[in-house]
């Protein structure tokens, strides 16, 4: 099977609309304000992807169409195609080009052109838990201006759940966290499984004011008539990161592995197989 990761991506997007932790969102939205009144909001997503946030924020009715300026960030060119596509069709949002900008770069090689302390909103979905936050925290406050709100979102945290019980999953899941905890990116580590809970130590060490944190879960369940949307896909899509994670691994029994992998495929081929992810979200501010 193919895969592709924006169409991974934009399956994703109403399991994560679910997700979403309505009391962190809520408290973001409530203390967001552009640096002078009247003028538009200013907002930096770093790990933009396809534009899901953006058109949640435009979903959710966060600011008017034409009050903001948006800039999202991605380092995967495919990404940022998908998403300069996405976006430049006519829309519910009517938004005018002018408005949004997406840039493939890396984190910690953006573009000299983006303003340092000059954005009033600092988004990071799905996104923390592969970098070394400790690392990169102090970088990305620095593009948000004094007063400026960030919201962190589905801040990955160390459970990894399938249902039905398999007797192989305790190996399997445990040996793809330490993946995570392993990742090496330019010489640092570069991933956490356990960002969720440690994101708040970072953010006091950042010198971030904590102002909401709250569960994110990940809960994916057939229906009577399946998986809705494209959410079969999105299942099929997580065992692949499985399968590029540990196939090389020498402590995972490669014949097990390829057992383990095609049960779950035929669970969701099925209708039978849940999954559950906890993830934290987190919004706050710096002076």
């Amino acid at each position: 099977m193919e895969f592709s990761f924006p169409r991974y991506l934009a399956a994703k997007k109403p399991i994560d609309d679910r997700a979403l932790n309505q009391h962190v969102w809520d408290t973001m939205a409530g203390n967001l304000r552009p640096a002078v009144p009247d003028a538009p909001v200013r907002v930096l997503e770093m790990g933009c992807g396809i534009g899901a946030m953006l058109e949640r924020l435009m979903e959710r009715g966060l600011f008017d169409v034409n009050r903001f300026l948006y800039t999202g960030i991605d380092s995967n060119p495919d990404n940022i195609h998908y998403a300069r596509e996405r976006f430049s069709q006519p829309s519910p949002f009517s938004l005018m080009p002018s408005s949004f900008t997406f840039l493939v770069a890396d984190l910690f090689a953006l573009p000299d052109t983006l303003p340092t302390n000059a954005f009033d909103l600092l988004i990071a979905h799905a996104f923390l838990d592969l970098v070394n936050v400790p690392r990169a925290l102090p970088f990305l406050f620095s593009y948000l201006r004094p007063g400026g709100i960030f919201y962190f979102t589905l801040n990955f945290d160390g459970q990894t759940i399938f249902q039905p019980d398999s007797p192989l999953d305790s190996q399997i899941i445990s040996c793809y966290h330490r993946t995570m905890d392993e990742r090496i990116t330019d010489g640092y580590s570069a991933g956490d499984s356990h960002t969720g809970r440690h994101i708040f130590g970072h953010l006091k060490q950042a010198g971030a004011e904590i102002l909401a944190a709250g569960s994110s879960d990940w809960v994916v369940i057939p229906g009577r008539n399946g998986y809705p949307g494209d959410e079969s896909y999105f299942l099929k899509h997580i065992l692949h990161f499985f399968a590029q994670s540990l196939t090389e691994r020498s402590e995972i029994n490669a014949e097990q592995l390829s057992t383990w992998l095609a049960a779950r495929h035929a669970q969701i081929e099925q209708g039978e197989l849940i999954y559950i992810a906890h993830q934290v979200d987190v919004a706050g501010k710096i002076e």
